[in-house]
């Protein structure tokens, strides 16, 4: 039961967040000179909706000729501006401007925009009763066979599957646990955040399946004030992902004391899981 009341809390949190992030907002942005919204929408084919995608580039991409890694990254209202997020963003462009400046880790970030009430569907590839229908392959799809083939044309990027990573939080740690069983051949990391695997039981069942190549990486974060039912479910996958064999060394499970289900842990953990995505 309490494992039941927790999911429906977050989901009604996660709700009211993805309507009010398409809002138009008085605050000012936070975004870095080298955030920028591509000019146009995407298409996303068989769903009939446009997607704005937003994009950091490094901050040496003007003045070199180097060749960067990618992660692609949901609910990108909240990645890099204030002024477009929900209830605060995660700083991911402050977070890699500090990294560049302190180390060689560089990376673009392309953040898609979520569907606001179409959100919990296109996070999803299994089907919800009270939600509805499953569109997360056709989200999946239209960033593998749209948006990457895009970016990979028209900026300087690492393509290949061992420099492309994905990452989120909540139903976006969801969709990009099964990005990273699903697509094997795109996604070589995987960072998720406080994933809602209570959406569907489907989830389990669909990683001993399609189990994730052995070399990718993968960070499971989570806060221990997140409720029971995260920490057993986050608990159940871990167990069942090293029962089937994936290295110890490329699986990490964290469990933040004292944090919730809030950008604010996501953004804390974000520097050291894409340092220790990108470690190799």
């Amino acid at each position: 039961m309490m494992h039941k009341m927790c999911a429906l809390a977050m989901a009604l949190l996660v709700l009211i967040g993805c309507s009010d992030a398409n809002k138009d907002s008085s605050r000012a942005s936070t975004a870095s000179s080298n955030v920028s919204v591509l000019p146009f929408e995407f298409m996303l084919d068989g769903l009939d909706r446009q997607r704005t995608i937003r994009l950091y580039l490094p901050p040496d991409y003007a003045n070199s000729t180097q060749s960067y890694p990618v992660l692609y990254m949901h609910d990108g209202q909240n990645v890099f501006d204030d002024a477009t997020s929900y209830a605060g963003e995660w700083g991911v462009d402050e977070s890699l401007n500090q990294l560049a400046a302190n180390s060689s880790l560089r990376l673009i970030v392309v953040a898609i925009d979520n569907g606001g009430d179409y959100r919990m569907k296109e996070m999803s590839p299994w089907e919800n009763k009270r939600f509805g229908e499953a569109q997360g392959q056709q989200y999946m799809d239209f960033i593998v066979d749209v948006v990457k083939p895009y970016i990979d044309n028209n900026y300087r990027t690492e393509a290949d599957v061992k420099h492309t990573a994905i990452m989120g939080s909540s139903m976006g740690g969801l969709i990009s646990h099964y990005a990273i069983h699903a697509y094997p051949h795109v996604f070589s990391k995987a960072g998720i955040f406080s994933p809602s695997y209570w959406y569907s039981t489907q989830v389990f069942d669909y990683s001993k399946l399609h189990k994730a190549d052995l070399k990718a990486k993968l960070y499971v974060m989570y806060g221990d004030k997140e409720g029971d039912g995260m920490i057993a479910d986050t608990d159940r996958m871990q167990r069942q992902l090293t029962v089937q064999g994936h290295p110890q060394a490329n699986m990490l499970f964290k469990r933040v004391v004292g944090a919730e289900h809030n950008e604010k842990l996501w953004r804390s953990e974000f520097t050291e899981a894409i340092q220790w995505l990108f470690a190799d």
